[in-house]
């Protein structure tokens, strides 16, 4: 299987977690910025990009509840195109992350993992999450490669 980036996009933050060649997620990062600093973010995210050797890009896609884009759905495609600026060869999916917080914490919490300690990974978690649901999408539809 190939390698891919599931990716949760916030105002101020960045959750990044990376599958393996056997489709293994694993989290990776909550990179942090200064509010709608997006340049910083898209900088970070190519480096890593580059250095992983990753152009599988699986971003989580905040529909609203009756599945219309918003306003953040906007905010995701424009990160998502200028990054494609610099690196045009990226495969990009895009992934319903309806409820992929609230996944995410209820597992940190199963964990005995702190509030405090939640609110710093949080998104990191979201993404693996998003990750999770995109991998395991494509091995229900036969669509794995």
């Amino acid at each position: 299987m190939e390698k891919y980036i599931g990716l949760d996009l916030g105002t101020k933050s960045l959750g990044i977690a990376i599958s393996d060649s056997l489709g293994i997620i694993h989290p990776h990062e909550n990179f942090n910025f200064e509010v709608g600093n997006y340049k910083k973010a898209r900088e970070h995210l190519i480096e890593i990009l580059k250095e992983e050797n990753i152009t599988n890009v699986v971003i989580g896609y905040p529909l609203q509840l009756d599945l219309n884009e918003g306003k953040r759905c906007q905010s995701v495609k424009r990160f998502i195109n200028d990054i494609l600026v610099v690196m045009p060869d990226l495969t990009v999916f895009y992934q319903d992350e309806s409820f992929s917080t609230i996944e995410a914490r209820e597992r940190l919490r199963e964990q005995n993992v702190k509030e405090v300690k939640i609110k710093q990974i949080i998104d990191m978690m979201s993404a693996v999450v998003i990750l999770e649901d995109f991998i395991r999408s494509k091995v229900k539809n036969g669509t794995d490669k």
